[in-house]
């Protein structure tokens, strides 16, 4: 394997939330672990968001020092390997003389979830890699920029899309006979969430025999339309499922975030709350709300489960690698991934009550199959090394 130097972008400190953390901070540790020369890059042209007051804020001291804080006890090496370019043009880790030396020797920046403000220095590096993590939201302008009509912000979206050499997402039914993602402009391979496994390695069995799962209720963005259609959040799918406590003795729990949630109405049909900011203010209060419970249970958003993206949850994938079964709605994934022993997936009612008393009856087998699955699908090792191997090709 060459040996590379890789720049890795996303919002793991302007949005300074366990789930957040893990997703983008695993691919900084991920390649770290294969030996490669990693920094990670965080310059989105905007303020960073303030989690306790839930506004935003140009003072980034707080956010700064969870960052060093996180990756200082991932590893202490990677607490040197960051640099957070702020709105005001400050630099906070690696100074611009460093990050200017980082990019002059890069051979690949990966642009995860289109959060790298792609300035006219980043354009040298020879490969820039765009992953989109949200497919259908995406891809919603396509059609209209294909046809000269789309909007200025949309037009210039894709724009910024196509600085980019090459496009992954996590549709990995992207292309299928079922998926109805708008085509176009971009030739999307498939890729999915890295896990570095060593972090997620279950010291405990769960504190109970709570199915939680941590989510937004409702994006604050505007859901795609495509076609006339209008696509959206959690909250459509929940809606399907909203009176699945009263049909289980199990115990189902949201830890719920922002997105104005009916707590009351959710209450009164058994769901049992949590508050989500509470389980996610560090990246190790977040695992440990992992590792306390029995299994996850969840929905998708709409917009992945209707256009049958395959696309997979990241805080699934960190479920999984923690040994808990994931019962969970299917968005395509069934067609590529096995489920059945470990991820147990569901588009009814009726399977999803199946696949929670499956796993209560027998909590042993599915939670080492959680495991294995984890290990065979999102071992960031396996993830990483076919990532950059296509990437570079």
């Amino acid at each position: 394997m060459k040996k590379r130097t890789v720049i890795v972008s996303g919002l793991a400190c302007t949005y300074p939330l366990g789930g957040v953390a893990w997703d983008y901070i695993q691919y900084l540790h991920g390649f770290h672990k294969l030996g490669h020369d990693v920094y990670y890059l965080e310059d989105t042209g905007g303020w960073a968001y303030d989690p306790f007051n839930v506004t935003f804020t140009e003072d980034y001291s707080y956010h700064i020092k969870y960052l060093t804080d996180y990756m200082a006890a991932l590893d202490p090496d990677l607490a040197k390997r960051f640099c957070v370019r702020d709105p005001g043009d400050n630099f906070h880790g690696l100074s611009r003389e460093q990050l200017a030396d980082v990019v002059k020797r890069a051979d690949v920046v990966f642009n995860i979830s289109t959060t790298l403000w792609m300035r006219e220095e980043y354009q040298t590096i020879p490969v820039k890699v765009l992953i989109d993590s949200d497919p259908m939201y995406t891809q919603a302008g396509i059609p209209d920029y294909l046809a000269g009509t789309a909007s200025e912000k949309d037009r210039k979206n894709i724009d910024h899309m196509k600085m980019h050499d090459r496009f992954f997402s996590f549709a990995e039914n992207f292309g299928g006979a079922d998926c109805i993602i708008p085509k176009g402009v971009f030739d999307w391979r498939p890729t999915r969430q890295p896990i570095v496994m060593d972090c997620w390695t279950p010291p405990r069995k769960p504190a109970g025999e709570a199915f939680t799962t941590v989510l937004s209720w409702q994006p604050t963005e505007s859901g795609p339309v495509i076609g006339g259609v209008k696509y959206g959040g959690k909250n459509m799918e929940f809606s399907r499922f909203i009176d699945l406590p009263r049909k289980t003795s199990a115990t189902l729990e949201l830890a719920l975030g922002q997105g104005r949630p009916p707590r009351e109405m959710l209450m009164e049909k058994g769901w049992k709350l949590e508050d989500g900011f509470a389980k996610s203010t560090t990246p190790w209060l977040y695992r440990d709300y992992i590792w306390d419970s029995f299994a996850e249970f969840s929905m998708a958003k709409n917009a992945y489960v209707a256009s049958r993206s395959g696309w997979f949850s990241c805080r699934s994938a960190c479920y999984l690698a923690a040994g808990r079964p994931c019962v969970v709605q299917d968005t395509g994934f069934s067609s590529f991934m096995p489920t059945g022993e470990g991820v147990l997936a569901f588009s009814t009612e009726e399977e999803a009550l199946a696949g929670i008393e499956d796993v209560r009856s027998d909590w042993d087998k599915h939670s080492a199959a959680a495991r294995t699955f984890a290990e065979d699908w999102f071992d960031s090792d396996k993830v990483l090394a076919k990532l950059l191997a296509e990437a570079t090709e």
